[in-house]
C-alpha cells in the first residue's frame, strides 16, 4: 500500500492519555481515529474500556469501534484486515487516519508484517489429546525436529504454544514462526508518537481512572452485559475491570477489593504494555503531560512528512 498520506499511529500506556491525543491530532491534521484497543471493538464496553464517549470526539470519526456483540471472540487476524481497509480508505479520501491503542499486537498488525495463519479444528484437537496423554516435553520433541527454529523461542511447558505450532506447521507446511518480525512498516509512511509517563504517575492516573469507572457505573455496565452472554465470552469477560466487577457483583470480592485488584492487575498491564512499545525504534517518545503535545506531535508528523521518508527509517527517541 503506497500512499503520501502518512498512517499517524499514538501509542502508549493505559491511562496515558491516547485518545484525547488522537482527537487533537485528527483536528490539526485533518483526520479519523482508526481504534487499536481490542475491547473497545465491543458493544457497550464502554466504561471499563474508558472509550471517548460521543460527545467528546469533537467531530471527528472514530472507526472500529462498537463492532462486535460481547459475545464474539476478538480475532487480531480479523481485525488487521478490516483495519487496513479502513486506512486504505482514509488515505483514498485524503485523510489522515490515526491508529490509536495500547495493544502493541494489535498495532503492529496493521502497520508491520504479520501473517496469522487459520486453525483447524481436527488438528487442533489431536495436538491437544497429545499434549494432554503425553505431556508438553514431548510435544516440544516434535516441534524441535519438524520446525527446530520454532522450539529454540518456546518454553518446553508452554503447552498452549506447542500445540498451535505444531498446528500451524501441519496445515501451512511452513514451520511457525515464534518471534515477532522486524519493525518494518507495509502500510506505507508512518509516523508514531508514544507518550511517556513516569511510573509513579501512572500507577496513581491508573487507581484514579479505576476508581472513576466504579463511580460511573462499571456494575451496572457489566449487569447489562451479563444478560448479553458477558461470562461465557471468550475474550470480553477477561477484560480488567469487567472480571473484577463480575467477581463482587457475585460476592466473592468487596468493592474496595475489586477496585484494588483492577487497579493491581491493570497497572502490571501497563508496564508490559510499555515495555513491548518501547522495543520499537520508529516511536518518538514525548512527555504526556508536556503543554506542547500536541504541537511537538503534529511537528514530528510533519517533518517527516515533508522528509519523505517510508517510516522503516523514521527516527525515534525523545522528543
Amino acid at each position: 500500500m503506497e500512499s503520501a498520506v502518512p498512517l499517524v499511529v499514538v501509542v502508549g500506556p493505559t491511562a496515558s492519555g491516547k485518545s484525547r491525543l488522537a482527537v487533537e491530532l485528527c483536528l490539526r491534521l485533518g483526520g479519523e481515529v482508526v481504534n487499536a484497543d481490542a475491547l473497545q471493538l465491543y458493544r457497550g464496553m464502554d466504561i471499563g474500556t474508558a472509550t471517548t464517549p460521543p460527545g467528546e470526539r469533537r467531530g471527528v470519526p472514530h472507526h472500529l469501534i462498537d463492532v462486535l456483540d460481547v459475545a464474539e471472540a476478538a480475532s487480531v487476524a480479523a481485525f488487521q484486515e478490516q483495519a487496513r481497509a479502513v486506512v486504505a480508505d482514509c488515505r483514498g479520501r485524503g485523510v489522515v487516519p490515526v491508529l490509536v491503542g495500547g495493544s502493541s499486537l494489535y498495532v503492529r498488525a496493521v502497520v508491520d508484517e504479520l501473517d496469522f495463519p487459520g486453525t483447524d479444528p481436527d488438528v487442533r484437537a489431536r495436538y491437544a489429546a497429545r499434549l494432554e496423554a503425553e505431556g508438553a516435553e514431548a510435544l516440544h520433541a516434535e516441534l524441535a525436529r519438524v520446525a527446530p527454529e520454532a522450539a529454540a523461542h518456546i518454553l518446553p511447558s508452554n503447552g498452549r504454544r506447542l500445540v498451535r505450532a505444531l498446528e500451524v506447521t501441519e496445515i501451512t507446511g511452513r514451520p511457525f514462526r515464534a518471534t515477532m518480525p522486524p519493525h518494518r512498516s507495509v502500510v506505507g509512511p508512518v509516523r508514531m508518537i508514544g507518550l511517556d509517563v513516569p511510573r509513579e504517575v501512572l500507577d496513581v492516573r491508573i487507581t484514579e481512572r479505576v476508581d472513576a469507572m466504579w463511580e460511573a457505573g462499571l456494575l451496572e455496565e457489566v449487569r447489562r452485559l451479563r444478560e448479553q452472554g458477558l461470562d461465557d465470552a471468550p475474550t470480553a469477560a477477561r477484560a480488567l475491570g469487567y472480571a473484577q466487577a463480575a467477581a463482587q457483583l457475585d460476592g466473592e470480592l468487596s468493592e474496595e477489593q475489586a477496585r484494588a485488584t483492577t487497579a493491581r492487575a491493570t497497572s502490571a498491564f501497563a508496564r508490559r504494555q510499555d515495555r513491548l512499545f518501547r522495543k520499537d525504534p520508529r516511536i518518538t517518545w514525548m512527555p504526556f503531560d508536556s503543554p506542547s503535545l500536541v504541537e511537538d506531535a503534529v511537528a514530528v508528523v510533519e517533518t517527516n512528512r515533508l522528509r519523505g521518508t517510508d517510516g522503516s527509517d523514521q527516527p525515534g527517541g525523545r522528543a
